[in-house]
């Protein structure tokens, strides 16, 4: 019942009926003024009340009626333009854009978590299936009569063992980036001088590296000690991982070179290859859990594919941030830095 035209007729009358009145207040006032007065205050009180209470009231209220009808139906994609002439019109719009713009945000993460999810879902089912059906085979093919050839059996037995070992390295990089996600693994945060750390990384992969003809190189300063604050066995499998996917996805004869440089108040870690390099659209998902870049590769050099997404987890805890610089034919470098501290005072005993 109450819309513009209904609520102006109303005030026009009102107005109309005011002045007549004090016009007729004037002595000798003609019958005429009085009609044309009536007519003139009703149709200007009229028109001025319509197109103010229409274009400052009414349609906006349709607009925001509209507005909160879409975000009934969960709609958040509302149009950014802005109305309110009014200033409580124009709050209660801008508490709704607000409002549609950090949902429409939640449903976006939302549908980029799911998407994962499946994603994550369909590798570790892969991921699994492989060894499981790896060493079913296997063992199936024992208990059909290879066992009796001791060869054959020795053999399969090796295969079988060798699809259940790294089972077990899958499930248990599963559960440690579980644990570190969860924050039940905290990180032991300790000064510890990284050159030594390295050096003795070196010794423990100089095999893999021989069998690839890789040189190892510490790039840093000769006789200078570089003590940081971190937990080193979570920094040394840092090192570990990506020093070993250096030389496994490196080129033959090739080179692996450790960089460390001091600032005022961090060291800085570049791990650095001269191998084929990787491409731009891979190195944003690199991190993820399961990502390969050459699924088929990846699986001749072995791993559980969750290395990098450890090692993520590993430089987070320590808060800092790992980033990655890569191009086709020139290398591969992974930096991240750790905080400076002095080396600790010697323990006496007393």
């Amino acid at each position: 019942m109450f819309n513009s035209r209904v609520v102006s007729a109303i005030l026009a009358l009102v107005v109309s009926g005011v002045t007549t009145a004090f016009v007729s207040l004037i002595d000798n006032t003609p019958t005429n003024a009085l009609i044309l007065a009536a007519v003139m205050s009703f149709v200007s009180a009229f028109m001025l009340s319509y197109f103010s209470m229409e274009y400052l009231v009414f349609r906006e209220l349709q607009n925001l009626h509209a507005a909160i009808e879409k975000l009934r139906r969960k709609d958040f994609k509302l149009t950014k333009s802005r109305f309110g002439s009014i200033e409580p019109i124009r709050k209660i719009n801008d508490e709704m854009m607000r409002y549609a713009s950090k949902k429409e945000q939640e449903i976006d993460e939302l549908k980029r978590i799911e998407n994962y999810r499946r994603e994550f879902l369909a590798d570790i089912s892969h991921e699994l299936k492989t060894p499981i059906f790896a060493a079913q085979g296997f063992v199936h093919t024992l208990l059909d009569g290879a066992a009796d050839d001791p060869e054959v059996r020795d053999q399969f037995l090796k295969k079988a063992a060798k699809s259940l070992d790294g089972l077990e390295a899958l499930v248990q990089d599963l559960i440690t980036l579980s644990q570190m996600e969860t924050g039940y693994i905290t990180m032991k945060i300790k000064p510890l001088e990284i050159s030594e750390l390295i050096n003795d990384i070196f010794e423990q992969l100089e095999k893999k590296a021989q069998k690839r003809n890789t040189t190892l190189k510490l790039d840093s300063k000769p006789d200078k000690k570089y003590w940081v604050l971190g937990d080193v066995n979570r920094i040394g499998q840092v090192l570990i991982n990506l020093i070993e996917n250096a030389i496994k996805y490196g080129n033959d004869n090739g080179k692996v070179i450790v960089g460390l440089e001091s600032s005022k108040d961090f060291v800085s870690i570049t791990v650095r290859d001269n191998g084929p390099g990787i491409a731009e659209e891979h190195q944003k998902r690199i991190f993820e859990r399961f990502y390969r870049i050459d699924k088929s590769r990846s699986k001749d050099k072995g791993g559980t594919g969750l290395g990098l997404a450890i090692v993520k987890q590993i430089i987070d805890a320590h808060g800092s941030k790992i980033t990655v610089s890569s191009k086709i034919g020139r290398g591969t470098t992974f930096e991240f830095r750790l905080e400076k501290t002095v080396a600790p005072l010697p323990t006496t005993n007393s």
